[in-house]
This record gives C-alpha cells, structure tokens and sequence, in this order.
C-alpha cells in the first residue's frame, strides 16, 4: 500500500466540510488533524463563522484603551491569571519552561467566564466578575459577542479532535459544561514605548500554553509569531507561524498533550520584539484560551492512542501552578 503523502506540518483546514459533509470529508479532515496536531501542534482553520467586523471591532476599542495614560490604565491592574489590565513587566512566559528571559514586551487586557460557579471555593479560586474600562464602554459589546463565538468554535474543535483520535465525539467536551476559559486582547507596541530589546526579550518568550486548546486571531508582522518544530523530527526550529487573513490559529496547550498521552504537542511559540528595521511596528492579537471545567480529572488516553502514560492530575490544579510560575516578581 502507498503510504499517504504528509501534508504541510502546519495546515489550513476548512471547518465547513466538517460541520456539513459527508462521512469521507470528515475522516480526511481528522487525519489531517491527527498527523499536524503530532508535528508542531498547531493549525490555520477557515470557516469558522467568526465574523472580521467583530473582530476589527475589539482591535479598534483596545487601542483606544492602551493609548490611555499609565495612570488611568493602572485603575484596572490585574496579577497574572486575573482580569483586568497586565502592563509591562508583568509576564514573563519563557519562565514556565525554565528559560530565563526579561519581561515580554507586551500589555494585555485580560478577561474570562462571566458566569460564577456553584462552589464558593471554585469561585475564590477562578471566578471574579469582568472589569470592563469606563473609558472604553464600546469595548464591552464586542468582546462579549467574540467570546459567545470562541465557545461554540472551541466545542465544535473538540468534537473534532475527539473523533480525530478515534475517540467519542464529546470525549472532551463533555468536561467543557462550565469552563474557565481566558480571553487575552494582546498589545505589542513598537520600540517608541518599549524602547531597545534587552538580550533574549520577546513580545511574548518562548513557552508553550497551559491548558486545551488556544484559539488565536493575529496580525502579521516582521516581529511576530514563530513556532517551533523539532529538528530531531524533521522540523526546521522556529520559524515563522503561516498566515492567512481569513484563518483563525489554532495550538493544543499542555494540558491537551498530557491528555493524549504525548501523542500531540503542545506547541512551542514565541512572539519577536519589534524588529530593528520595522520599529514603529505595533500589533494587536485576541487570544482565546479554552481550559476545562474546574476539578477536571486529566488522565492519559492509554496506548495505543497514547504513548506516555502521566500520572492523572486536577486540571486546574496543574494550571494554577503555570500561571504563577509566568508571573514576574
């Protein structure tokens, strides 16, 4: 038998076969899944349904709010894993893999589950209402708009990689009833702000996410996304993450990977200071990060499917101890 041709180790997939054809289309488009997710963890998926209007929407607001005053904006501080606003110095994503970087060249607004959750403990732990800037109220419509979207798209890929592992179709949505997602509005401004790159400084270090799957809408840049892939399996190192206008980025996180028994990665990224040549560049990125319900057991598919079986953990748990370990100071 003819082994089948591999495709590019970061592929577009178009979601509308999926969520309307037939049995064939859809059993191409989880093997095309299955092979990118083992390679560099990540994805381009196109017709997802969210709408670009929406999404200029949200960019158009958030510049309005990080070209505020430090003073205004520092009202709506927020530690890491909270909502609100995290200025400079506040992350360091690289430390969560042990590399020792400076500060990521990068201010976020931060948001996530509006809904509290029955457990007073959980809601201590993970719960606070969203803090919307006063200053900004056109802000609030959108993002809630894009959120509504981000969960629906984000089931629809876990059903999707449920069945791409030969698995039940709500294998991993059905721990997804009540989840803390975090919505990221990501601002990397150019050199005038943040001045010269120290040695090893990024926009955003080199890490990989902590949780499922990452849902990432960006803007193309010279210092923007690169992604890792392993040169002792074929992969070039980094280079930079493959763009479409049209496409939503898509990469598993850690806890996604230590689910599926390290059958899939979790994809190593970074995100490049603003270039030398290209100072003034600024650019804007709306991260979705889809995590489970809290007290999610997280147990390695067993083999075959999986290929290393790690000891079960709490989800949330095992995100608590990342979040913290990217916190500066």
């Amino acid at each position: 038998m003819t082994p089948r041709a591999r495709g590019p180790r970061i592929p577009t997939v178009d979601l509308v076969p999926w969520l309307t054809g037939d049995a064939d289309a859809r059993a191409e488009i989880a093997r095309t899944v299955d092979d990118a997710l083992q390679t560099a963890g990540f994805l381009l998926v196109t017709g997802h349904g969210v709408d670009p209007g929406l999404r200029a929407r949200i960019r158009a607001a958030a510049r309005v709010f990080f070209a505020l005053p430090t003073e205004v904006k520092q009202a709506y501080s927020a530690k890491v894993g909270g909502r609100g606003w995290l200025g400079p110095d506040a992350e360091a994503a690289g430390y969560a893999e042990g590399t020792e970087t400076p500060p990521d060249l990068k201010e976020s607004l931060t948001f996530a589950t509006h809904e509290p959750f029955d457990d007073p403990a959980v809601n201590a732990e993970w719960y606070a209402p969203n803090v919307w800037p006063a200053e900004v109220p056109e802000l609030r419509e959108p993002c809630e708009e894009y959120l509504a979207r981000m969960v629906e798209l984000e089931n629809h890929l876990l059903s999707l990689l449920g069945e791409a592992l030969g698995l039940e179709p709500d294998f991993f949505t059905r721990h997804m009833s009540h989840p803390t997602y975090g919505f990221n509005i990501n601002w990397y401004p150019g050199r005038e702000l943040t001045g010269e790159p120290q040695p090893g400084q990024f926009r955003i270090g080199p890490h990989t996410d902590f949780g499922t799957v990452t849902i990432l809408d960006r803007q193309t840049g010279k210092g923007g996304l690169q992604v890792f892939t392993d040169p002792a399996d074929g992969g070039t190192g980094w280079e930079d993450a493959p763009y479409d206008p049209d496409a939503l980025t898509v990469n598993l996180g850690d806890l996604m990977a230590r689910w599926t028994g390290d059958r899939w990665r979790s994809g190593r990224h970074r995100v490049l200071p603003p270039p030398a040549d290209a100072p003034a560049e600024e650019l804007m990125s709306l991260v979705y990060f889809g995590e489970c319900t809290p007290g999610t057991r997280v147990e390695s598919v067993p083999a075959p499917v999986g290929r290393v079986a790690y000891e079960p953990v709490d989800s949330h748990v095992y995100l608590r101890g990342k979040l913290d370990a990217i916190a500066v100071g």
